[in-house]
């Protein structure tokens, strides 16, 4: 396949792809290649419909994997193979609807404390502090923290897009005896090489490892951070423009998911059961 990988590379290059997903999309097309030991080109439509259905039968990858499964062979054999769309007959793109699970406050701070490594610890207040995808918190370089404007700039986020969130006081102070204890010099939090960001399995690992000592069982990985960030600030009367704007997200519609998570917005709304005229349960005759 090095002369198709090498063309399909191209491709996605000069459509400005970034990083990870040029690398997903390879990963989608040697996946198929490996499972029938041919080369992609080589693979019939049907094989690539069974194919599909054992990675998500089978397999049972999640639904986002599977989506990056179908666009990937969808780029190959349109882009690169230049075959028609219609006629591959690859399932749409489906988004799996469900709600982002949100630690309370009182969670967070048990699981901030939970945590005795000051590098550690910093690196998942930045994370929920500015409420940061776990890419962009490892890559974050000393001169990306602005404390005159209290501002911190996130470069080349989703969508190769350049962004500012906020920096919060008491992250700017925690930054302050960060930088004293380690000395970082050009990115803020590096792995095992000085020279290099963490890794994004690293930055992974600590939030896991802080969440089974603090004792929570919500949530899934250290992204719950970026959505507490967003549902605390919602709760706390911050409005939803100014919030899509933080995170970055391209269309309102992505912020307002928010709204069916806030406890501000739930808890405030009464239950009909709770307007009926009911006798008290021990007023309640036997029968």
């Amino acid at each position: 396949m090095t002369g198709m990988r090498e063309k399909m590379i191209k491709e996605m290059t000069l459509r400005r792809l970034s990083a990870n997903t040029q690398r997903s999309y390879l990963s989608a097309v040697s996946g198929l290649a490996r499972y029938y030991d041919l080369s992609p080109e080589k693979v019939k439509k049907h094989m690539i419909q069974d194919y599909l259905f054992h990675v998500l039968q089978e397999r049972k990858l999640q639904w986002s994997s599977c989506n990056v499964i179908v666009n990937g062979l969808r780029f190959f054999y349109t882009k690169t193979l230049d075959m028609d769309a219609g006629s591959l007959n690859l399932p749409p793109y489906r988004k799996e609807n469900k709600l982002p699970e949100v630690l309370s406050t009182e969670e967070v701070e048990s699981l901030l404390g939970a945590v005795s490594n000051a590098k550690h610890r910093t690196v998942l207040m930045a994370t929920y502090g500015a409420g940061l995808r776990v890419s962009e918190v490892v890559h974050l370089k000393l001169r990306d923290i602005d404390s005159q404007r209290m501002m911190i700039r996130i470069r080349q986020g989703k969508g190769n897009k350049d962004r500012y969130t906020i920096l919060s006081q008491r992250l700017l102070e925690e930054l302050r005896i960060y930088w004293k204890r380690y000395r970082p010099s050009e990115w803020l939090f590096s792995g095992r090489n000085p020279e290099r960001p963490m890794p994004t399995s690293t930055a992974a690992a600590i939030y896991y490892n802080a969440k089974e000592k603090a004792g929570i069982q919500k949530g899934n990985g250290i992204h719950t951070l970026r959505h507490c960030f967003a549902t605390h600030l919602l709760e706390a009367g911050v409005d939803l423009r100014t919030i899509q704007v933080l995170m970055g997200h391209s269309s309102i519609m992505t912020t307002v998911v928010y709204l069916k998570v806030t406890r501000k917005q739930l808890s405030s709304t009464q239950s009909p059961l709770d307007l009926l005229n009911l006798p008290e349960n021990k007023k309640i005759p036997k029968q």
